[in-house]
């Protein structure tokens, strides 16, 4: 199992979630969104991460500044989390992860197909992008994800106290948590410690 830390805003978390073991770094490049951090930042940021995969998050943005700000913060993956279609996402330079909402219209069958490395399924809140928190129907979408082939990461809502049902309801390849993390819209350092030491049992 790998742990996706998404809304990385500062080299202080960003340097403590890889040493305590995220596998990958989620960096938002949504204007929309409270978390979103400039290119500029997430540059100098990047270069203070030597292990950790970083992942650039981008919303229904233009594929040329896609591709433009992948190279710019040496990312290893670009997350759509929008409405790209797939003729969009073989245009991205980089290895994609494709982020659906479930309950908007989610179909496993179009996502195993979608040309992305890695599927990630978030919850569903009409008139946001995603990074809301909030969980959905496990049960539900565990049937219906049972026979991707594709790796999966679960999102929404997912924290310390809540992870052991994700991992027996899902058997995912790895979960994406942001909020949980969080004091005062910040990443917490001890938070983060404590969120991965948990995340152990579940590795290997």
């Amino acid at each position: 199992m790998i742990v996706k830390i998404c809304g990385m805003k500062t080299e202080e978390a960003a340097r403590a979630a890889e040493a305590a073991g995220a596998d990958l770094l989620g960096f938002i490049f949504y204007l929309g969104s409270r978390r979103y951090v400039a290119p500029e930042r997430v540059k100098e940021i990047s270069a203070s991460v030597r292990h950790s995969k970083r992942v650039g998050v981008f919303v229904d943005a233009p594929v040329a500044e896609v591709n433009e700000i992948a190279e710019f913060c040496s990312l290893d993956y670009v997350q759509l989390h929008g409405h790209e279609d797939e003729a969009y996402a073989r245009q991205v330079l980089r290895p994609v992860i494709k982020a659906y909402r479930y309950g908007d219209n989610f179909r496993a069958e179009e996502a195993e197909h979608y040309p992305a490395e890695i599927i990630l399924l978030d919850s569903f809140v009409k008139g946001e992008a995603g990074g809301t928190g909030k969980s959905f129907a496990w049960q539900e979408a565990s049937r219906e994800t049972a026979g991707l082939a594709k790796p999966l990461l679960v999102a929404g809502g997912i924290s310390e106290e809540n992870l052991t049902a994700v991992m027996e309801t899902f058997h995912p390849y790895g979960v994406d948590v942001s909020g949980s993390l969080e004091e005062q819209g910040e990443k917490s350092v001890s938070r983060i410690n404590s969120f991965l030491k948990e995340a152990e049992r579940w590795r290997g």
